[in-house]
Order: structure tokens, then sequence, then C-alpha cells
């Protein structure tokens, strides 16, 4: 699948375990940027992750530069409350192109400097600013591959669900 998602020096193992689980649900490789606040042996992170982790293609970066390297021929989707275009509002449909949605970290987000450097890349997700200062980040993690797929028309996704025992009675 053509969709990423990156975090840039995860702090908190369960946001990172939650986030496994959503990639692991719609085929979506996770990227980490190293240092994490944690190590990915953490139970808190396992038990978030539950027995998902089998299914994550998970990808290390021993820095931004390093992931930079392996994501240079795909797009780039930075998400922050400083970004100028709502999410929604961007083409995500092709899909053989790899869209990249990176994340910063949940204390001080992506570094200032790389979000200048890409400033036509930054997306953001509308809300209220008067009251929170940003949005959970497994949160806007979902909000984001979702968006894609929808756009991408869930290629490759189970639309419908059907039980066994359910399926018997008709």
């Amino acid at each position: 699948m053509p969709n990423h998602i990156v975090l840039y020096e995860p702090q908190i193992p369960a946001n990172t375990g939650n986030i496994a689980r959503t990639c692991a649900a719609t085929n979506t490789t996770l990227h980490l940027i190293e240092p994490l606040g944690f190590s990915t042996d953490d139970k808190h992170l396992k038990r978030a992750g539950l027995d998902y982790w089998n299914d994550v293609a998970i990808q290390y970066h021993k820095n931004l530069a390093a992931f930079l390297e392996v994501a240079n021929k795909g797009k780039l989707h930075l998400i922050t409350k400083f970004g100028h275009e709502v999410y929604s509002d961007v083409d995500l449909k092709d899909t053989k192109e790899d869209h990249y949605f990176i994340f910063g970290k949940e204390t001080t987000g992506l570094p200032e400097e790389f979000m200048r450097e890409h400033e036509e890349d930054c997306l953001r997700i509308p809300m209220n600013d008067e009251h929170v200062r940003s949005l959970n980040l497994s949160n806007t993690a979902a909000i984001l591959i979702y968006e894609a797929l929808r756009q991408q028309e869930f290629q490759n996704m189970e639309l419908t669900h059907h039980y066994g025992e359910i399926d018997k009675l008709d």
C-alpha cells in the first residue's frame, strides 16, 4: 500500500501501540524516527498494540535525515497545527505515489526548521485552538490514514464482515 505513518521521536508508548494497531488494520507501514522515548519492548507499547505486532510493517530510522533518504520519491504530508491547508482538501487518491504522513513528538511536535522547509506540505486538522493545544497523536494518525483510504476507495480493505452464526440463520 502507498500509505505510511511516520512518527518523529515518539515519546508515549501507548500512542505508538495504538498507531501500530491502526497500521495493522489498514496495511500501512509504520516508520519510527529515533530516538524513541521508550523501548519497543515496553509492556505499555505491547499492550496497546495487542497481538498485532507481527502484522505491522515497521521501519526504524536513526534520525530525520535517514528517513528522508528512504522517502525521497514519495509525497510528504507534515501534520501540524501550523499547516495552512486542511487535510481533507488534499488529493490523496494517487496510489502509485507513496504518501508519508509525518507526525511530531507529543510534547513539541515537528522541528520548526523542518516545517518551514516543507511549508507547502504542512496539513492541519481543524480544531478550536482556544481549548486544546493539540489532538491526541493516535487519533490524528487514524484520522489521516482513513481519509487517505477513503479517497483511495478503501483498496484492499474489507468493507463488510459477516458473522458465521448469523449467516447460518438465513
